[in-house]
């Protein structure tokens, strides 16, 4: 039970930081030592997991996908964001140096904990670096696009967007400061309780974490060094 409690609050924490600009719920994440775990979770989901739940093998789907894990992490970030979007919007428009001073000590704290984790430090793995970081730092100089509230295009703002939980780095919020749609998806959508925008977002975020998270744990398998060369550059640059 203790356990579930902790992944419970750890969940909550990433769920606020896909609330904050520039701060990412994978590097979180990865703080809290639960990124691995996650992403083979998400991987899991696959025709192998498909099969065993419309065959009615419920406990063998929950094992196989380590759904009780999943569900406590989602459970917490959910209700996080629902919760505390609100207190958020007020903290950062009346103590905004505060709130940007604790999040950009996790960030300097993260660097650290993923850079360490990087087994072989050689030219490849420091040029991944400079590139993860000078490309994450350019983005920030990139102009915001208008506000759009097309079905489809808030489809896509979810696929993209939901990399940021799952990317340590890349902020999910940044993203969609970037597409125009910050407010309106994770601010007037979820104050509002606006259905219709929110299960399209919903639905496009679980499209793209099935695709990301497919995509991340074949890396990390065959390419570990490299990736969270990677990841520390992305982290870096944020």
């Amino acid at each position: 039970m203790k356990y579930y409690i902790i992944l419970f609050l750890k969940g909550m924490a990433m769920g606020i930081a896909n609330v904050i600009p520039g701060v990412s719920g994978g590097t979180i994440a990865l703080i809290t030592n639960i990124y691995e775990d996650f992403i083979q979770s998400l991987k899991s989901f696959n025709i192998h997991a498909l099969n065993l739940f419309l065959k009615g093998k419920i406990k063998e789907f929950i094992l196989y996908t380590d759904l009780y894990f999943l569900l406590t992490v989602f459970g917490g970030s959910i209700i996080s964001v629902f919760s505390i979007a609100k207190l958020f919007k007020f903290l950062l428009n009346n103590y905004p140096i505060l709130i940007w001073a604790f999040f950009f000590g996790l960030i300097v704290a993260s660097i650290y904990y993923v850079g360490k984790r990087i087994k072989v430090w050689n030219s490849k793995n420091i040029f991944i670096l400079l590139i993860a970081t000078i490309t994450t730092f350019s983005i920030s100089f990139i102009e915001p696009a208008q506000q759009n509230e097309n079905l489809f295009f808030v489809f896509i703002c979810g696929m993209i967007g939901i990399a940021g939980m799952i990317l340590p780095g890349l902020s999910g919020s940044f993203i969609l400061i970037l597409l125009g749609n910050y407010e309106l998806l994770l601010v007037d959508a979820i104050i509002e309780l606006n259905y219709k925008l929110l299960s399209i977002f919903i639905l496009g975020s679980v499209v793209g974490l099935v695709a990301f998270s497919n995509a991340i744990a074949w890396l990390l398998k065959k390419h570990k060094n490299e990736i969270l060369s990677l990841l520390t550059g992305f982290i870096l640059g944020s």
